[in-house]
């Protein structure tokens, strides 16, 4: 994770739109948590560990991807 945010960010979304399962509504926010809905299933070892260092966790169990570095405030 770099101290650049918005680097930070603009890279992740740019890896997270690769296997996006919504057109329509990409992000959805909750508890301080920024959700973006994008198939971890999808992404190799070393894209899951890049989203990791920028502040997106895998959830499995919801089909997509987690932050508290860009979800709370």
């Amino acid at each position: 994770m770099s101290n650049d945010a918005w680097a930070d960010l603009k890279r992740g979304l740019e890896l997270l739109e690769k296997h996006e399962t919504t057109g329509c509504s990409p992000f959805h926010c909750e508890h301080d948590e920024l959700w973006v809905m994008s198939d971890p299933s999808k992404y190799t070892a070393e894209e899951l560990a890049e989203l990791d260092d920028l502040g997106f966790r895998a959830d499995e169990d919801h089909g997509c991807f987690k932050s508290f570095r860009f979800g709370s405030a």
